[in-house]
């Protein structure tokens, strides 16, 4: 653990800090997964509207 020594001889304890790297950009292979994952989604959350509001239409009775 790194202490400091600040003013009046108090010790400090600060958290290790991580080591910082810079982030490459996404391949094509990387942003042809994120395009499908996003329609895949898109279908999912399309399709529970759809479900909810067909269910919410139709009558039991």
């Amino acid at each position: 653990m790194p202490y400091t020594n600040e003013e009046g001889g108090r010790l400090n304890n600060f958290a290790q800090e991580p080591k910082i790297y810079q982030a490459e950009p996404p391949t094509a292979g990387q942003k042809r997964t994120y395009i499908i994952l996003g329609i895949l989604a898109a279908a999912l959350v399309g399709g529970v509207i759809f479900v909810g509001f067909f269910v919410s239409q139709s009558s039991w009775a």
